[in-house]
């Protein structure tokens, strides 16, 4: 029945979430779901698990909720496991991985529960950086009005998770306020290697990108 699930519940989130702009959409998806399974394969995590929760992650993200609710993300998840028929246990396991997979701002410490959760949150962390990291930043900063960049703007260390959801800091900024912080909060040996490739690319694309502000290049 394994396989089945998960092929019932990644037609049902591609069907949600096909064509989405922000960045967030169904390819996003699948970005996260391939690598965590990466990750999951050098951790010797159970690929089910991480499969599930990889698919569910955004079924319900509070960045898109009137009420932003950071809770309903599992209840969803929990919606679509049980419809598709997935055991207690798992939707229990999946569902823990959902509820705490976000960073909720600089100051907020998110540790995961499980193995499982340590790669599909390095996985996803993973997609918020290098040149995927900053198309889906500028794509989502367009989408909710965030400007390109101030250049008076100075990053802020949100304390809780609430302060992180109110920042209405530019698009540039955002790199400092969350993108550059995910490198140092990787949790496999396998994902740090890649976020401090990816890191180093953005760190290269701001240089660009202020140079060409300052009308240097």
């Amino acid at each position: 029945m394994g396989g089945n699930l998960i092929e019932q519940v990644a037609k049902e989130v591609r069907c949600k979430l096909q064509g989405e702009g922000t960045g967030h959409d169904w390819l996003h998806i699948e970005r996260v779901r391939r690598l965590a399974l990466r990750l999951a394969a050098a951790e010797s995590a159970r690929s089910d698990v991480v499969e599930l929760a990889a698919l569910l992650h955004d079924i319900a993200d509070w960045k898109f909720l009137a009420d932003g609710d950071d809770a309903a993300g599992g209840v969803e998840a929990v919606r679509v496991l049980s419809m598709f028929g997935a055991g207690p246990e798992l939707v229990h396991d999946v569902v823990d991985i959902i509820n705490t997979v976000s960073f909720k701002g600089a100051g907020v410490p998110t540790p995961m529960r499980s193995l499982e959760g340590q790669c599909v949150q390095d996985a996803d962390r993973l997609d918020a950086l290098g040149a995927i990291g900053i198309a889906r930043c500028f794509a989502y900063g367009g989408h909710v009005g965030r400007t390109l960049y101030d250049l008076d703007e100075r990053p802020e260390a949100h304390l809780s998770f609430d302060d992180y959801k109110r920042s209405t800091s530019s698009s540039l900024t955002h790199f400092h306020e969350k993108l550059y912080l995910l490198k140092d909060r990787m949790n496999t040996a396998a994902g740090r290697q890649l976020a401090q490739q990816r890191h180093q690319f953005m760190q290269a694309f701001e240089a660009e990108l202020l140079a060409e502000v300052d009308g240097i290049v």
